[in-house]
């Protein structure tokens, strides 16, 4: 059986991660209006299903911090696009 996207990532290296996330929201940030709030709704969806998959693994104050940060994003990619 082939490993799953989620067990390819928990290999990944954090830091790695993080700054391709990072360079994905300032891309999502800096790319004209429609393409930068594309890609930010892109990467919200995706953060979305990695967090739904670990939601029990984390601690509360986690995920709270985790959700603000991708309705921070959602909200941002959305005035962009509109």
């Amino acid at each position: 059986m082939p490993p799953s996207a989620l067990d390819r990532l928990a290999r990944m290296n954090p830091t790695t991660v993080f700054l391709a996330a990072l360079v994905l929201v300032l891309l999502g940030l800096f790319l004209p209006d429609a393409l930068g709030g594309v890609l930010l709704l892109a990467l919200v969806g995706g953060l979305a299903a990695v967090l739904t998959r670990t939601w029990r693994l984390q601690p509360p104050g986690v995920r709270a911090l985790r959700v603000l940060v991708l309705v921070l994003v959602g909200t941002v990619a959305l005035t962009k696009i509109f």
